[in-house]
């Protein structure tokens, strides 16, 4: 396996994270922006999915964690995999991603906090 479609789990991982807190934190944003209306209050309607997202977003970070650090890449000699700068800025991007996706998730149980 290649190295470098860990950025695909990412990318998943940052789509499900955005999914998972769309119902709590989208209009929070949106209000603080001034944009109101009816439908706001149709982002709420994603509470139920939730649980499905968070779950998704875990997994894809382990899967990508699992890919950067647990795996070996088979790499052809001159492919981009290769290259360990590519490993490096990919380990990089994990970590600069991954926190911010899980500080995403966990914001819908801190808000009560600021009540």
């Amino acid at each position: 396996m290649q190295s470098w479609s860990s950025p695909k789990y990412l990318l998943a991982a940052a789509l499900a994270s955005i999914g998972a807190s769309l119902c709590c934190v989208a209009p929070l944003i949106l209000l603080s922006l001034g944009i109101g209306g009816a439908w706001v209050s149709y982002l709420t309607r994603m509470e139920p999915y939730r649980p499905l997202f968070v779950a998704l977003t875990v997994g894809f970070l382990g899967w990508a964690f699992y890919r950067l650090y647990l795996q070996r890449p088979v790499c052809v000699p001159g492919t981009p995999c290769a290259d360990p700068t590519v490993l490096h800025r990919q380990r990089l991007l994990f970590w600069l991603v991954g926190p911010l996706l899980l500080g995403l998730l966990v914001v819908p149980w801190l808000v009560p906090l600021f009540n």
